[in-house]
């Protein structure tokens, strides 16, 4: 896994960006799907995944914006 994964993650009532292994989110936003938005446009930028947590912190949606080593075939 590359070290420049973002998280969607449920946090104090809010919906935040936090990079893999940081202790620190990167921003917060009232709404999942802008904070989706926002992490999306740095995993893209870092060639990373972007991981969505769901309300509960499971894990409900990974997209891959790097080189995947097992890209699907057609």
């Amino acid at each position: 896994m590359a070290k420049n994964n973002q998280y969607v993650v449920n946090h104090n009532g809010k919906w935040a960006v936090r990079g893999e292994g940081n202790s620190k989110i990167t921003k917060a936003f009232d709404k999942q799907i802008d904070a989706i938005n926002y992490g999306r446009n740095i995993a893209k930028n870092n060639h990373s995944e972007l991981i969505i947590q769901g309300k509960n912190g499971q894990i409900r949606e990974k997209n891959s914006y790097g080189k995947d080593k097992f890209p699907p075939k057609g």
